[in-house]
């Protein structure tokens, strides 16, 4: 028998519920996993929306889908020639399940059994030099032939190299805006031939415009499907920074590209090499040594996070906990507009970490604070509290 077997599928009620909660008015991927993980189902945890809303301070009732609204979307979806992966699904990649902002449910359009495959990413600028390009084509083309799927964004520059040289051995694009929208227009020839041999995944509804805000979640949607990030060519400001920062939060192995100091496009990429939070890559051999020395289970159970527990059915026996006033404004009353880590805010309010977790978990659902990457949360200074 695997050690990891398979998680039983979805009934089709609970399938449509889960999109309902991540549809939901302010429930992010961290709150919808936490919800499921209380009441056993969202089902249930639908049912327990208004009141978690109200004990956080929740004056107006929280927008949720109807039944209608999500079976639309799944309609819309198929008519796309996309399917739907809801989370718990059999389909859903093991790794993506494992880091802690999970998408609730995300599109896809091509061979599915491409995401549980052992991925690595490779990203950088888009406005990136001839070199930069031909380097991650290249590089792209022998990580494939050692048996990688490639991962990247569908951008301009980096990225679609990276997509051009997998698309023989396997490759995926991660987009930001709904699977049937295309971006950048001039990769819609690349977007058709992805979809034939390798596989696209969007998090937003079909019919989206990609937005800035989308961009920094699709990075991490990126970094959650890979062993490792590999980044060529990025400025110290980047999305490419954005998706090896996402890889460290998330335990995931980051490698970069050396450049000239004299091309602001290597600043994020000699940055990462400096601070010692990436390999330095000449390679595609460096890339492997490192990779294929990985253990098998840091693809499927990576250490410290059992995903399975996800997928339970049972809820918590005690689901809910009544915390008093002052407790809730303790709490909320340590954060500011800067993000803090959560487990900083557990021992600064000297409180467990099932009330603090129960206070923010119902704060987020009344609008009150914002989740961060890194397990990091922040007060609405626009809202009281």
């Amino acid at each position: 028998m695997p050690r990891n077997p398979s998680p039983a599928r979805l009934s089709d009620r609970e399938r449509v519920a889960r999109l309902r909660l991540i549809r939901t008015e302010n429930v992010g991927p961290v709150t919808f996993r936490q919800i499921i993980e209380r009441f056993g189902s969202a089902a249930r945890a639908i049912d327990a929306l208004p009141d978690l809303a109200r004990r956080g301070g929740r004056r107006r009732p929280l927008a949720v889908p109807s039944i209608a609204a999500a079976e639309r979307e799944m309609a819309e979806t198929a008519e796309v020639g996309a399917e739907l992966v809801v989370f718990g699904d059999p389909a859903y990649p093991p790794a993506l399940a494992a880091i802690e902002d999970a998408p609730g449910a995300f599109s896809m359009i091509g061979h599915a059994h491409l995401l549980c495959h052992r991925i690595i990413a490779i990203v950088g600028a888009r406005n990136a030099s001839m070199n930069g390009r031909r380097l991650a084509a290249a590089l792209s083309r022998e990580l494939g032939a050692a048996g990688y799927v490639v991962a990247s964004g569908l951008a301009r520059g980096i990225d679609g190299a990276a997509h051009e040289g997998a698309l023989e051995t396997g490759t995926v694009a991660a987009v930001a805006g709904g699977i049937d929208v295309i971006y950048p227009p001039e990769h819609t020839d690349l977007f058709h031939r992805i979809a034939e041999s390798g596989a696209i995944i969007a998090e937003q509804p079909v019919g989206t415009t990609p937005q800035a805000r989308h961009f920094p979640s699709r990075n991490r949607i990126i970094a959650g499907l890979s062993l490792g990030v590999l980044v060529v060519e990025a400025a110290t400001r980047s999305g490419s920074l954005i998706t090896a920062r996402r890889a460290l939060d998330q335990g995931r192995e980051v490698f970069a590209i050396p450049g000239s100091p004299l091309d602001p496009r290597c600043g994020g990429t000699n940055g990462l090499i400096k601070e010692g939070a990436a390999f330095l890559v000449e390679s595609a051999r460096d890339v492997l040594q490192v990779l294929d020395g990985l253990p098998e289970r840091n693809l499927h159970e990576p250490a410290g996070r059992d995903w399975e527990a996800s997928y339970s059915s049972e809820p918590l026996e005690t689901p809910t906990m009544e915390i008093d006033e002052r407790t809730r404004q303790e709490v909320l009353g340590a954060l500011g507009s800067e993000p803090v880590a959560v487990d900083e805010l557990i021992r600064g309010c000297q409180l467990s970490a099932p009330i603090v977790a129960t206070v923010l978990l119902e704060a987020e659902l009344a609008g009150l604070i914002d989740r961060h990457p890194g397990n990091q949360v922040s007060r609405r200074m626009d809202v009281p509290v």
